[in-house]
């Protein structure tokens, strides 16, 4: 059974994400290797209360800042010539990836 690569992707920017992901299954498909994905997790979404006011004075009124984090989701057959390919991606600064070997 051939070594499969779990990678993990995370992002505030949706399009930068699924450029990613985009050129990942190119690499799969140009290469032949299988692959699983992507799958896409349940986006996460920090809230956080602010008062409008920035001094104490006034009626008490609320904001809502709130920031999602994308993540997607992808298994890979680990190729040596894949994995090189797939490892010399340019990911911008937004997006954070993590590879497994699994």
């Amino acid at each position: 059974m051939p070594q499969r690569a779990r990678i993990r992707l995370s992002s505030t920017d949706q399009k930068a994400l699924e450029n990613i992901c985009a050129q990942v299954r190119a690499i799969t498909q140009r290469t032949g290797v299988n692959i699983a994905g992507p799958i896409p997790l349940p986006t996460k979404r920090l809230k956080v209360p602010v008062r409008k006011t920035p001094c104490g004075q006034g009626s008490h009124t609320w904001e809502t800042w709130e920031m999602r984090i994308h993540k997607r989701l992808i298994d890979v057959d680990s190729d040596e010539r894949t994995m090189r390919q797939i490892m010399r991606i340019r990911v911008p600064n937004n997006v954070y990836i993590e590879i497994e070997i699994i």
